[in-house]
């Protein structure tokens, strides 16, 4: 459900901060939703895991610590094996994965309540849904911006309009 009847991106307007911010490319956007991606379907499988032996009194700390657990571990492989650009680019959105409302909402509504499988699978559906999100965005950007998607020269130099690959270009 969440690629398409339920995008958290077009759908259910979540995670408009990374979606806004981080989508002046195609690249930026595939690179910041797999990102995402990568921690919702971990976090979910260990969350769906863990359920019945979280109080729930602690169950939203808990999420959020699991959450950041994995935020760190990408952040981490990201600085040792990403590109230097993506690693400039997304900057200081990766930490802000940690207090993405899709994250903690999918964790809390479903991954709490059903099976590690499933849980496993609506974070990999979720995660494509909001990957395919940003990459469309970010795409449409870049041609708007530069003229260009992925590299690949679409428009002339002329037609451009810099205002769209530039952060506030996404108002």
């Amino acid at each position: 459900n969440g690629l398409i009847k339920e995008n958290p991106t077009f759908v259910l307007l979540l995670g408009m901060c990374p979606t806004l911010a981080t989508t002046t490319s195609a690249i930026n956007g595939l690179s910041m939703g797999l990102a995402t991606m990568a921690v919702l379907i971990c976090t979910n499988f260990v969350i769906s895991c863990i359920k019945k032996i979280t109080p729930d009194m602690v169950r939203i700390p808990v999420f959020i610590v699991v959450i950041a657990a994995f935020v760190t571990i990408l952040q981490m492989l990201m600085s040792a094996y990403a590109p230097d650009s993506i690693n400039q680019a997304l900057g200081i959105y990766i930490p802000l994965i940690v207090v993405n409302c899709i994250i903690l909402g999918r964790a809390e509504s479903f991954a709490a309540k059903n099976s590690p499988i499933a849980s496993l699978f609506d974070g990999i559906g979720c995660g494509l849904g909001f990957t395919l999100g940003l990459t469309i965005l970010g795409s449409a950007r870049e041609i708007l911006g530069a003229g260009s998607v992925f590299g690949i020269t679409l428009l002339p130099e002329t037609t451009n309009i810099l205002m769209f690959i530039l952060p506030p270009g996404a108002f």
